[in-house]
């Protein structure tokens, strides 16, 4: 067994029935991409259209996409054909656009909604209050190719582990508040996509359906 498939074997061990390993790619040359999907991988993530579009083409197409990175509302047009989840929804406007650009093509669009939880000012993302001011909207309810499916977070570039826990727990809650609340009707909305490679296990134990790693499945 080589390095990489040693490692997603490892962290596949950690994560239990219940979350799935979404390996991001970003930086990751295709023999490296490649070498994990030899491995039995199948959903992997860019957070930039460019790279996603690239790796799309040169990469087999039974390869499950997935885009983290901010989504610029323009750039939604070159992802919507082909991606199978935008975990970085994170406004209105933009939410609109990936409706018209699923409805070119009569696909229902799964999407997450990004909500902004860590202690820093560079992370994109809703207020939990925003996020149900945005549910809440005529506009929203009356889309017809976008499907929420739940909510992403990115914890705070820290190494306390109690504040990181701090903020997933406060997502896991509004995640529970909306699936018991304004969103009960919506069977789909099942994912919580929190954790990264430094912190996965701490969203394993808040609740984590998808963990987001990249680093650790190629370097260790």
């Amino acid at each position: 067994m080589n390095a990489i498939a040693a490692r997603l074997k490892e962290i596949k061990s950690k994560l239990g029935i219940n979350t799935q390993l979404i390996v991001v790619s970003k930086y990751r040359s295709v023999a490296e991409i490649e070498t994990a999907y030899s491995a039995g991988q199948r959903a992997f993530a860019e957070n930039r259209v460019q790279a996603l579009l690239e790796r799309y083409e040169a990469l087999p197409k039974d390869i499950e996409w997935h885009l983290i990175g901010h989504l610029q509302t323009n750039k939604a047009k070159y992802v919507v054909p082909f991606v199978k989840l935008i975990h970085s929804a994170d406004s209105l406007k933009l939410l609109q656009e990936i409706n018209k650009q699923a409805a070119k093509i009569n696909k229902l669009q799964d999407v997450l909604l990004q909500v902004f939880v860590a202690q820093e000012e560079t992370k994109f993302g809703l207020e939990p209050a925003e996020v149900k001011d945005l549910l809440a909207t005529t506009e929203f309810q009356q889309m017809q190719n976008v499907r929420v499916c739940g909510l992403m977070a990115m914890g705070s570039n820290t190494i306390d582990n109690v504040q990181i826990k701090k903020e997933f727990t406060a997502v896991a809650d509004l995640f529970h508040e909306l699936k018991t609340g304004i969103l009960h009707h919506n069977d789909a909305f099942t994912e919580l996509s929190i954790g990264m490679s430094g912190d996965y296990p701490i969203a394993v134990e808040c609740g984590s359906t998808m963990v987001r790693v990249g680093s650790k499945v190629f370097e260790g």
